[in-house]
């Protein structure tokens, strides 16, 4: 066999035990917080029609799909569980008790560039509330985000989430840069997106290539950089009319933020604005202060996904929590549990006599709700005792000739030491 076929494919992870270990606590975490904030879960199938990812994603994840054509079908495994979720929406719209809390924890894929946290497989907590046009349910989705940080013993000022309201950008450039070309924003979006990872002068080029589908003269473009810049709400108001529905969204957040007791926690950025084209209002993105690491969950409002499907109209807003990037910062700050075997019982019989009388006692401690190893072949005792110990066992218990003789079974309690004697079960 080939070295090549003894590794995953590239940007994908096998899960050994002590791995899904660690996942599995993170995942503990993941559901506490949704099932505090009065979430209910749900899943879909990891293959999609590719119609489905393609109608309003956006060039970049379309790019990124891993896709193919069977029996003259077009496929996809999904890259993001949003589009999803609005499928599911959309089939029982008629029927469904608004609004609606819905959480997930999908394993996603995109073949993409890989960078530290950035992988080709991922599994995202997402959070979606729909059927609520207000900012209250951004602002409770927003503190679940801080609830888990907090559960998870980030110090308080280790991660910030930046705010921006795509509305107030869209407001702002038609008003002004793309006052005579508006079928020019998603496209823009998408470019700006970008800024973190490729820098401002990357991003002018794409601005203003005459052969893209922006063609921002030079003037225009800097005019939209030195916007991206601005980190304070009121700044970044500009000229807009004093009705502005996505100023008025944006303060409305921010005073709910402040009831929550989160307002030092989140800030205006006017730099984050998602690169996916459904979002339609408020966008948002948490990271580390020190911005050593790349976004650890980001989100927004999404209007009119479900009509893109052929639904009715509803309001959404949600985020996706990749489990990547947390784990680099946990790793980074000692917070990564060592998450160990856990075994109730290890159950040792010393020959092949025994061994049925030893079966009845591992079956009798798992009836009653024990995590119970049976050692099975011929194992010396020694090796048993420090496999057992190993493995984190509680208890030993042990199945000779003399204790099968007398009808019990030597019990040993691998913390104390203390040895006693129980009745062998009939």
């Amino acid at each position: 066999m080939s070295k090549q076929l003894l590794q995953p494919p590239r940007g994908t992870r096998d899960f050994y035990p002590e791995d899904l270990r660690h996942r599995t606590w993170l995942f503990d975490h993941f559901h506490a917080v949704a099932r505090s904030f009065g979430f209910e879960e749900v899943d879909a199938p990891v293959l999609e029609h590719e119609e489905l990812f393609t109608r309003k994603a956006g060039e970049e994840i379309v790019d990124q799909l891993y896709h193919f054509e069977l029996h003259e079908r077009r496929f996809a495994l999904r890259g993001e569980i949003t589009p999803s979720i609005a499928r599911m929406v959309a089939a029982r719209a008629g029927g469904l008790r608004l609004p609606l809390r819905w959480y997930s924890i999908p394993q996603c894929w995109r073949y993409e560039r890989m960078t530290r946290g950035r992988r080709r497989e991922h599994y995202q907590w997402n959070m979606d509330i729909w059927g609520e046009p207000g900012v209250s349910a951004e602002a409770e989705l927003l503190a679940a985000i801080f609830a888990l940080f907090d559960r998870l013993d980030l110090a308080r000022g280790d991660v910030r989430i930046g705010l921006n309201s795509r509305a107030l950008l869209e407001e702002t450039l038609r008003g002004g840069v793309l006052n005579d070309r508006p079928d020019a924003f998603p496209a823009l979006c998408v470019a700006i997106d970008k800024l973190e990872k490729i820098g401002p002068d990357a991003v002018m080029e794409l601005l203003t290539d005459p052969q893209g589908a922006i063609a921002l003269t030079t003037a225009h473009a800097k005019q939209v950089v030195d916007w991206l810049q601005l980190r304070d709400l009121e700044d970044a108001a500009g000229e807009l009319a004093p009705d502005s529905r996505a100023l008025a969204d944006l303060r409305g957040l921010f005073e709910l933020l402040d009831a929550y007791g989160l307002a030092d926690r989140v800030e205006f950025d006017a730099s984050i604005v998602r690169g996916l084209a459904y979002y339609t209002g408020i966008v948002f993105e948490a990271y580390d202060t020190q911005r050593k690491l790349r976004a650890i969950c980001g989100g927004g409002r999404y209007d009119h996904l479900l009509e893109t499907l052929g639904g009715p109209p509803m309001p959404a807003v949600g985020f996706g929590f990749g489990d990547a990037v947390i784990g680099e910062l946990l790793s980074d700050r000692g917070l990564q549990p060592e998450c160990p075997r856990r075994t109730d019982a290890v159950v040792f019989a010393f020959a092949a006599t025994e061994r049925p009388s030893a079966v009845r006692v591992a079956t009798a401690l798992r009836e009653q709700g024990h995590c119970v190893e049976l050692v099975l072949g011929d194992t010396k005792l020694k090796r048993a005792l420090a496999d057992a110990d190993r493995a984190g066992a509680q208890r030993f218990y042990l199945v000779g000739p003399d204790e099968r003789a007398r009808g019990v079974v030597a019990v040993r309690d691998l913390e104390s030491g203390e040895q006693s004697e129980e009745p062998l079960p009939s």
